[in-house]
């Protein structure tokens, strides 16, 4: 391949967008909460789909749970407050969703909650 053609492949390839970390966590918030919709709606019939959307889920929660309390967080302190309590509750609903004594409602309900915050709305100014 000579230069030229270098150069262009190089300014002409862009088929992977670059992405924010707060856009690469609303993309990871937006595939989980799709997954575990969807499998949400057959969770009879297909349960083991369902247990693993879960698990993705309740992973997501537990990585942003150990960002928040690692002391090199530049979050505000009561936010990653808030953050750890969440991921505290959808870990322990995430239990309770698996045993049968609760739905997946309140997860989505926290995931939708935090892909607006990524986004930035219901920010004040």
């Amino acid at each position: 391949m000579n230069a030229l053609n270098m150069a262009r492949t190089a300014y002409t390839n862009t088929a992977a967008p670059i992405r924010t970390s707060r856009g690469t966590e609303y993309a990871a918030f937006a595939r989980i909460s799709a997954q575990l919709k969807l499998t949400a709606q057959n969770k009879k019939l297909e349960f083991p789909k369902f247990v693993t959307a879960l698990n993705h889920n309740r992973r997501l929660w537990t990585l942003l749970a150990s960002d928040v309390a690692d002391n090199n967080n530049t979050l505000p302190k009561e936010l990653r407050g808030q953050i750890f309590y969440l991921a505290e509750f959808v870990i322990h609903h995430t239990a309770q969703v698996l045993a049968g004594k609760a739905d997946e409602e309140a997860l989505l309900d926290i995931n939708r909650s935090m892909m607006r915050g990524l986004q930035g709305e219901g920010v004040q100014p």
